[in-house]
């Protein structure tokens, strides 16, 4: 099984936003949006992110049409978002979001690994596919290369 598999065709867009420390420097910022029908999941993700300085958490959503409205509302840098979600799935819902804005970048955080849906994933753009049980080792390089703005490229790892 896969554990992480990031191609990116498109380089990743710079965060246009900016936060100033307190000496004074200022440092790009990451606006997330996390998208997860299980809630101690979410809160688990929010949770690894509130520790890096760069990101800034601007809205959860439980389901795809709920992630489609705060996309469009809170206009996020970056997308994290479960493939298995109610209302409307993850992969059309990021195919939504895409729409209404193209440089929002998306990471799929899934526990399905089929080549199939992992194929559709990144035909529509994503920049990575993390699977849910490695995303304690994966995430933050995919931040990583969010914030710095690089083109993130795995191979596939087996578990």
């Amino acid at each position: 099984m896969p554990r992480s598999i990031g191609v990116s065709v498109n380089p990743p867009a710079r965060p246009s936003h900016k936060s100033v420390t307190a000496d004074g420097q200022e440092r790009p910022q990451v606006l997330v949006l996390v998208v997860d029908d299980y809630a101690p999941f979410r809160h688990y993700v929010c949770s690894m992110l509130e520790r890096v300085p760069q990101i800034r958490l601007v809205g959860e959503a439980a389901d795809g049409l709920e992630a489609v409205q705060k996309a469009e509302e809170l206009q996020p840098d970056l997308v994290l978002m479960d493939i298995g979600l109610p209302s409307l799935n993850g992969i059309e819902a990021a195919r939504a979001i895409r729409k209404h804005d193209p440089r929002c970048q998306i990471v799929f955080l899934s526990l399905e690994s089929s080549a199939d849906v992992v194929q559709e994933a990144f035909e529509l753009g994503a920049l990575s596919y993390i699977v849910k049980q490695h995303i304690g080792s994966e995430l933050a390089s995919v931040v990583e290369a969010v914030v710095l703005g690089r083109v993130l490229v795995r191979n596939h790892k087996t578990a």
